[in-house]
């Protein structure tokens, strides 16, 4: 790989002169219409068949994989390529923010109630059911493996040659894309609790997983907009149309890296304190449902006792 500002990094001057264009990932835009699409097909057999379906889920799903069209199917995904500050909001949104605007989407949900149940023989339903209780799921969304791998993606890339390696060809840029994209999912799956999953903790534990995750993006931020050199190869010759500086763009990407730490962490401990709040409400609701349907015996037996305890007292 040339890292002289030629071959591959050298994108043509209409795209760093004219501003955003569209360059558009064939395989993140064929994935994110197939979502959509599916999605949509989802949404629809549930309302043919007289069942609702919440219009902020949807709205939340078509949110999160507009976001990863945005950074991979613009010019977005060009300048991704020669400006590490860039990169990094790629990087940010596209492992952080559309996973968590999927998952409130409910996808998984959506396609348990909206795929038809085959009799005698194993349909696509069934075989999503099989995965959801597999061995292979409960690894993945433990936060023994999450958690780990969450932080991998930061530190065991970026300052490891693996990083220049992959961003030497298209193939191993969208590797990497749908890596951080899938570590994301993962991540969150288990900790937004919206889709059903074989780790489910309960609330207090889900924000204690969030928070074990979020301060290790902060350091990585902080060292990055602390370093005195350019510390990624990709990034050290930026060509010099765009007129900046490869430290400072890389100070730049270390305080995206920062500030994103926050962001979705307030983001997901919204939606865990909103869902605690539901919980309970319906738990109060069920128990208000048990009382009026045995005529508040628990109640009555309380009373009864209290009065036998006024006829011996007399």
């Amino acid at each position: 790989m040339d890292h002289s500002g030629h071959g591959m990094m050298d994108l043509p001057p209409f795209t760093l002169e004219r501003g955003l264009q569209w360059s558009a990932d064939p395989f993140f835009l064929v994935a994110c219409l197939l979502g959509l699409a599916l999605y949509g097909w989802g949404v629809v057999r549930l309302r043919r068949r007289g069942d609702s379906w919440p219009v902020g889920r949807t709205v939340a799903y078509v949110i999160g994989v507009l976001t990863v069209v945005l950074v991979m199917c613009t010019g977005l995904n060009d300048y991704g390529m020669v400006m590490f500050s860039v990169h990094m909001v790629q990087h940010m949104v596209i492992s952080m923010l559309s996973p968590i605007l999927i998952l409130l989407g409910a996808p998984v949900t959506l396609a348990l109630r909206a795929l038809p149940v085959v009799k005698g023989r194993k349909g696509p339903r069934e075989l999503l059911l099989v995965l959801l209780h597999s061995r292979y799921m409960r690894v993945i969304t433990h936060p023994l493996f999450t958690i780990p791998m969450f932080i991998a993606s930061l530190y065991a890339l970026y300052f490891t040659p693996f990083f220049d390696f992959l961003m030497g060809s298209k193939v191993g840029h969208v590797a990497m894309m749908v890596h951080f994209l899938a570590v994301g999912l993962v991540f969150f799956w288990p900790i937004m609790g919206v889709d059903p999953g074989p780790n489910r903790s309960g609330y207090l534990m889900r924000m204690l997983q969030l928070f074990a995750g979020m301060p290790f993006h902060a350091f990585f931020g902080i060292a990055l907009m602390m370093a005195t050199a350019p510390m990624v190869e990709t990034y050290m010759h930026p060509p010099a149309s765009l007129g900046i500086d490869a430290l400072a763009d890389q100070n730049a990407a270390g305080g995206i890296a920062w500030a994103f730490s926050e962001i979705p962490s307030v983001l997901v401990l919204l939606a865990l304190l909103f869902q605690w709040y539901g919980s309970e409400q319906r738990q109060a609701r069920r128990k208000d449902r048990a009382a009026e349907r045995d005529g508040d015996k628990e109640l009555e037996a309380y009373n009864a006792y209290l009065a036998s305890l006024h006829a011996h007292g007399n």
